[in-house]
């Protein structure tokens, strides 16, 4: 819930290219050989950027998350990015708490703007 996806950068073929992009960045949580938790992140040689962050409902509160974003983080700073960026839905509460509980902080002189180049359709999961 909470995340916006496409057919096209989330399809198994985007994300396996994003993997293979920066196969360092992004990292799984498991518990009995299940995957509970993820981060898909990279940077493009000067910032970090984090694309995506979930975890199963029955895991949050339990420090997955968190401990998915150390990693991230950790393994941006080992490739000398200094500064990490992400966006969130503004009505995607959960998320917006988490990542203001864990120091990120809100931009508010900025103006996202993006432009679509490839035919996708969004997915939607459980808004």
């Amino acid at each position: 819930p909470g995340m916006g996806l496409n057919s096209v950068d989330d399809s198994k073929e985007g994300i396996e290219k994003f993997l293979k992009r920066n196969p360092s960045t992004c990292f799984i949580a498991e518990e009995n050989e299940k995957i509970v938790g993820v981060i898909m992140a990279g940077n493009d040689g000067r910032r970090g950027y984090i694309y995506h962050t979930a975890v199963l409902p029955e895991f949050r509160g339990k420090h997955v998350a968190k401990t998915l974003v150390e990693n991230a983080m950790a393994a941006l700073e080992k490739e000398g990015i200094t500064k990490v960026a992400l966006v969130v839905f503004e009505k995607n509460q959960n998320g917006n708490g988490f990542w203001e509980k864990i120091g990120f902080t809100v931009r508010n002189d900025l103006i996202y703007r993006n432009k679509t180049i490839a035919q996708m359709e969004r997915i939607v999961v459980n808004e």
